[in-house]
């Protein structure tokens, strides 16, 4: 299953980056390791952005766990920390909104000397939740997926008429409606295993 398991904003400054608001999810671990696994989590997460240059996007895997980061021009700075499986495009969308909500709700002015209790931003716990199922998260996810399911189903329907002892072969060439030069097409194809190769 697909689990998204921290976000983080920071910002960053000349020589570190500054950890503004951050939350997790760390259900799927023991309740005595979750305090280790946040403490790491956090250090990578401000690391990572302390290495990664203003306007650029970065993707780092590490064991099971992909780190994406994105740092602005204004070196406002977003991690999102997540399975393999997390789609690439969703994080980053993500990640993208919520440095924009962020920016539109705290003035600049207090990101340089900010924490996490100095801070009032209290939408992240929101958008970790809302997004652990990307597919319900991201529109564009559900119709891929939509458009994956519609595919197999119509793969399916079409074995399944073939299984019931029909052959493509015996269809075509009793076809009406299909011209000569359409069966000669599906023959001389078939023959150089081309596209037509149902069976």
């Amino acid at each position: 299953m697909v689990k998204l398991f921290a976000l983080s904003i920071f910002h960053k400054g000349a020589s570190e980056a500054r950890l503004l608001k951050t939350t997790s999810d760390l259900q799927s671990f023991s309740f005595f390791q979750r305090g280790t696994v946040n403490e790491f989590m956090t250090f990578a997460s401000k690391t990572i952005v302390e290495r990664t240059q203003p306007t650029q996007r970065q993707l780092v895997k590490q064991d099971a766990y992909i780190c994406y980061v994105y740092v602005r021009a204004d070196n406002l700075s977003g991690v999102l920390i997540a399975d393999h499986e997390y789609p690439q495009r969703v994080a980053h969308t993500l990640l993208t909104k919520i440095l924009d909500d962020f920016a539109a709700k705290v003035p600049a002015d207090q990101w340089p000397q900010g924490t996490e209790a100095t801070i009032a931003f209290d939408l992240l716990p929101a958008f970790l939740a809302r997004y652990q199922n990307p597919v319900e998260a991201d529109p564009l996810t559900k119709m891929q997926n939509d458009l994956d399911e519609t595919k197999i189903i119509l793969k399916n329907t079409i074995e399944a008429v073939l299984e019931r002892g029909e052959k493509l072969d015996d269809m075509v060439n009793k076809s009406e409606k299909l011209s000569l030069q359409s069966k000669a097409f599906y023959k001389t194809a078939k023959k150089t295993n081309s596209c037509c190769s149902f069976t």
